[in-house]
């Protein structure tokens, strides 16, 4: 099979951990270790995100007194690819000996006139109270929202429309490699009004990226794996409750956070929408429970295969695997 795999950028840091590259290392080695059955046996490829590893880098340069100004996110992001793809090249090797992972800088083809800049979405960087919110924004001019019980800075993330590496990452598959790329969802990149390609200010979202990517491809599924066991309905809420095998109809039905799982849905929908293939969303360490449709949240076409049990988005309680 060829398989895209989506890592959570928190998968690779949990919630309130310090960014410490020996924390971070150890986590890239857990994640090697439940990709390699996968890695053995099939076509891999593998993006990353980078939400908190970017707004370290962000902090870093923003406070480095020898510049005149902050590095741009493009820039950040590339900075991020490097670091966590150096990681990720070093752990699958190791967990899968014999088989040979290359990692690709990737660039990501956005529109510069995309509505999404004058509306940051995309969560960066560390967690911060209230208080700590306010003056930050007042301080630096950041844009934050509210992450769960604390804020986050958001930054913009246009929709990305193209990957310019793609034959690339296709020929590196189509040789037996297990590719390395988009991490971050790619270096943000647009058209100047000469046609040439310049870098922007922002950070798109991975899951969307990888779906674009797992959709060129004609992957035959598309797994996006973060640090929770499926996607909620009414998440935070006393309702809360997961949802199992289901159909693109019926997610797109309901409402999900726009900087968080929002992405993971719409990515795993727009899949399941142009390929027929299998998309899964769930924990990191069931991945090969996933591909089996055995654990996680499951998205079916509209017409789901005979037997499935699917959930709907009326129903009170979503049938889990």
């Amino acid at each position: 099979m060829r398989i895209v795999v989506a890592l959570g950028g928190n998968a690779l840091l949990e919630r309130g951990e310090a960014p410490d590259a020996d924390i971070q290392e150890h986590h890239v080695e857990g994640a090697a270790k439940a990709l390699a059955p996968l890695v053995q046996k099939h076509d891999v490829v593998i993006t990353h995100g980078n939400g908190p590893q970017v707004g370290v880098l962000a902090l870093e340069s923003g406070a480095d007194l020898a510049l005149s100004r902050p590095y741009p996110f493009d820039s950040l992001v590339a900075e991020t690819q490097g670091l966590i793809g150096s990681w990720l090249l070093a752990a699958v090797e190791h967990a899968a000996p014999g088989h040979e992972a290359v990692c690709l800088l990737t660039r990501t083809l956005v529109d510069a006139a995309d509505p999404a800049f004058s509306t940051p979405t995309k969560f960066v960087g560390r967690l911060y109270t209230v208080r700590q919110a306010r003056d930050l924004s007042r301080r630096h001019g950041w844009a934050m929202r509210q992450d769960g019980a604390s804020w986050r800075r958001v930054v913009a993330s246009p929709e990305p429309t193209a990957i310019i590496e793609l034959e690339e990452i296709r020929t590196l598959l189509n040789d037996g490699w297990t590719v390395i790329c988009a991490g971050g969802g790619g270096v943000p990149v647009a058209r100047d009004d000469a046609g040439e390609l310049r870098g922007v200010d922002a950070v798109v979202d991975k899951d969307l990226t990888t779906a674009l990517l797992a959709i060129h491809l004609q992957a035959d599924a598309f797994l996006l794996l973060t640090d929770v066991a499926n996607v909620q309905r009414e998440y935070g809420t006393p309702g809360a409750c997961a949802i199992g095998k289901t159909t693109v109809a019926a997610m797109r039905e309901m409402d999900f956070a726009a900087g968080s799982m929002g992405p993971k849905v719409e990515g795993a929908c727009r899949f399941v929408e142009a390929t027929g293939g299998l998309a899964a969303i769930g924990k990191l360490a069931d991945a090969v429970r996933l591909l089996g449709a055995e654990a996680g949240t499951i998205v079916y076409p509209n017409k789901a295969p005979a037997g499935a049990p699917i959930a709907s988005a009326n129903q009170s309680k979503e049938v889990t695997p």
